[in-house]
Parts: C-alpha cells; structure tokens; sequence
C-alpha cells in the first residue's frame, strides 16, 4: 500500500479530513483476490481504475458474479456485516484507495453531514443497481448494450474494462452474440470502438474518432 494518494474527486468530496489521513493507495494485480468469503470485513475499497468482481460459488461449481466494479466501493454492505458473503477477483489491473472500516464506521456515527453524504452515495448505486434490473428485462443484444451505454457511461462513453468477454458476463449474454452485435452496430455507425471504450458516434465526444 501507498499512503496519502491522490484522491480521485468523488472520494474527495465525500471522506471528512480524518478519514482522507488514513486512505491509502493499492495496486490491483489482475487475478488477485482481495477479500474471501467469510473473511471478517477490516476494510473498505474505492476503485479508481481497473476492475473488481464479486463473486461466490453457484449451485452447480461455477462462479456467479454477484457486482462488477469499475469505478467507485467494492461491497458496501460489508460496513455492517460480521464476514463477507463473496470473494472479490481483480479481473482488470488498476488501482483502489483503501480504507479502515472501523474509523469509517466512527465517522458515520460521529458526523451527521458525512452520513448524509454517504447516504446520498448509496442512492445513486440504488439507481444504477435499478437501471440494471431494467436492462435485464430487455430481449436484444444491442437493446441491453446501448441502455449500458446511455445508463453508465459518461457522454456516451462505456470503459470496457477487461474486454468484451467480460461485459457480455455483465450483459447476460454469449460473448459470441455480443461480438456479432458490436460488429453490427459499428457497420451501421451506431457505435465505435476505441482502447478500452466503446461509445455513442452520435455523442458530442464521439462525432470526433482523434
């Protein structure tokens, strides 16, 4: 871990003095597991870059990813819970600020404008985690990745992330289908595809392919 890092600006505006002191920066290494079921929860993940799954066990052997985060805290229901309920896989190299859980807890006690805030964040993944459920009631391919889009981009912009396979997880859809479809709808000059982002061509951004 790195001490004091540069906060990104969301973190910025909602951690109190005492708790940005004790932030610190990690590096996320691509297959690293940085919590496991049943562990006792010590602290709290903010991803700035790269890519954190949660994930357990299915009935049948394989892995069910339960969130898929790229930006922002990783298993925000751990702050109340004795042991976490998932594993959480680096499955795209970046970086997290780290944060003790207990201070945390302290803070939120102790300081109702900081509660407020943290409030006010949860709301705002009640919305995306909605948005979600909505996308998974649409039938189409294209529908489900153009609502991503539009829903968690930003002006039209969707990272990638750790590839297209990994977003046709998140999709609920074959890699295969969604490979064909993005094909489709860059033929058709619906969307484009860049380094790590796919993205609206009728964005502001996107009217210009520099």
């Amino acid at each position: 871990m790195t001490p004091t890092p540069t906060l990104p600006d969301t973190l910025h505006k909602l951690l109190p003095a005492s708790l940005t002191a004790l932030s610190a920066a990690v590096e996320l290494r691509k297959g690293e597991r940085l919590f496991l079921q049943r562990q006792h929860p010590r602290h709290m993940y903010f991803v700035v870059s790269g890519e954190i799954v949660l994930e357990r066990m299915g009935e049948q052997g394989d892995p069910v990813v339960l969130q898929r985060v790229r930006q922002g805290f990783v298993a925000e229901a751990s702050l109340q819970s004795g042991s976490y309920h998932c594993d959480a896989v680096v499955t795209a190299p970046g970086q997290a600020v780290v944060l003790p859980i207990e201070p945390l807890k302290a803070a939120l006690a102790a300081d109702p404008t900081f509660a407020l805030r943290w409030i006010g964040m949860l709301n705002a993944e009640v919305r995306r985690l909605r948005a979600q459920c909505e996308r998974m009631s649409l039938k189409g391919v294209g529908e489900r990745l153009l609502h991503m889009i539009e829903t968690e981009g930003v002006d039209g912009h969707f990272r990638t992330g750790s590839g297209l396979k990994s977003l046709a997880t998140e999709l609920a859809v074959a890699h295969e289908a969604l490979y064909r479809t993005v094909a489709a709808l860059e033929k058709n000059g619906v969307v484009f595809r860049g380094k790590g982002f796919i993205a609206l061509a009728r964005s502001p951004r996107g009217s210009s392919r520099v």
